[in-house]
């Protein structure tokens, strides 16, 4: 029987899941990984964690996978079906019997200030952020802004945050819980323009303000989210819907080409909608689930990704939907400081925030997986 041949466009934590995924099956199979940036795989959330409090950088590089041929610094143009083949930015051509697409996604950016911004998502950026002077202004208050801002205030810069929203992370928090947080980042010498939003970056590289105010940088940071990477999907005549659709068995619309990570937007059987998760969790246990599809496995992704984050001495970890526009119902140990809120829709629970409050990830899963309505939630998940 001939071997199969794998190929995985993408460099990152998904990619890598995926060859390990692979390998957990298949030991000889040709497994070929196409990463964009000119790194071979490694951890992304220590960039805006741990190497700020002192983790060394060659921490975050992911255990070599055997067997693995990883051609870095290339991007993936085009899908050709039918001979199963995919072009890079080379014009090199490669085969596949089974194809991932781990293709992530692609920071906004903002309509001004070009290059001069660092969109934080690599580690070139990590490195690039590192080497920069000492005034920090960070355009955006929520997932990755807020933790850049705590990361570059614990080293020390002068920072500023500016952001439309009432309050840091506010479209995930409830509003007295976001307005605690943005009152913490002032305590901690942060300054917070909530409410505004930038204009224009001046030639000094201050950062001009809808409200008139200017804030001086060396450096500016925007965490503005992304755009899933689909246009190589796109060009192959995949379904696209804000992200690669993929079935229970992270199959596109090819059977022979999946997705997974970031990019991947599939149906959730708990919280009964279609998403596409943007975080560690999701990326890693995708992506091991997918290189064992590609090498054979019969799998259903039921999975219910968690994220979590640390901004100074808070931290929290969450499952579900994390949204402030749900009804929300919070069981404080210790208020602000130690307990979990529930996120409801339709008196179900979606979704669980566990502030300060360790260990609960599986039970608040296994909530969300009950059948509603959910009355009665003080004291559900121990604080």
């Amino acid at each position: 029987m001939a071997e199969k041949c794998y190929l995985i466009v993408g460099g990152g934590m998904t990619a890598h899941a995926a060859a390990q995924g692979i390998r957990e099956l298949d030991a000889q199979g040709p497994v070929t990984m196409l990463g964009a940036e000119p790194h071979p795989p490694y951890a992304r959330p220590p960039l805006s964690k741990a190497l700020w409090k002192g983790q060394p950088e060659d921490s975050v590089w992911l255990p070599r996978v055997a067997g693995v041929k990883l051609l870095s610094g290339r991007r993936a143009t085009s899908v050709d079906r039918k001979a199963r083949r995919v072009t890079d930015d080379r014009g090199e051509s490669h085969g596949y019997d089974k194809l991932l697409l781990a293709t992530g996604g692609t920071p906004r950016r903002l309509p001004f200030g070009g290059d001069s911004v660092v969109y934080y998502r690599t580690l070139d950026d990590y490195r690039r952020l590192r080497r920069a002077g000492k005034r920090a202004v960070v355009i955006g208050g929520g997932f990755i802004g807020s933790e850049i801002a705590a990361a570059l205030a614990i080293d020390g810069r002068q920072v500023s945050m500016i952001f439309p929203e009432d309050g840091i992370c506010a479209r995930a928090f409830p509003k007295d819980l976001a307005a605690f947080v943005t009152g913490y980042y002032r305590e901690k010498g942060v300054e917070v323009l909530a409410g505004d939003v930038p204009t224009a970056i001046s030639e000094s590289g201050a950062v001009r303000a809808k409200s008139g105010r200017e804030l001086p940088a060396d450096v500016v940071v925007a965490g503005l989210g992304i755009a899933p990477e689909t246009r190589l999907a796109e060009q192959a005549g995949l379904e696209v819907r804000d992200g690669i659709v993929v079935d229970a068995q992270l199959r596109t619309s090819d059977p022979d080409i999946l997705a997974a990570g970031d990019v991947a937007r599939f149906h959730s059987d708990v919280l009964e909608k279609e998403v596409r998760v943007e975080h560690e969790d999701n990326a890693n246990t995708m992506g091991r689930l997918a290189g064992q599809a590609m090498a054979g496995a019969s799998v259903a992704w039921r999975h219910v990704p968690m994220f979590y984050s640390d901004l100074f001495d808070l931290g929290y970890e969450a499952v579900g939907e994390i949204d402030s526009r749900l009804e929300t119902v919070a069981d404080w140990k210790v208020p602000f400081r130690e307990g979990v809120i529930y996120y409801l829709r339709d008196g179900r629970v979606r979704g669980v925030l566990l502030w300060n409050t360790w260990g609960q990830v599986d039970n608040a899963r296994a909530l969300l997986a009950e059948p509603g309505p959910h009355r009665d939630l003080k004291g559900r998940l121990p604080r």
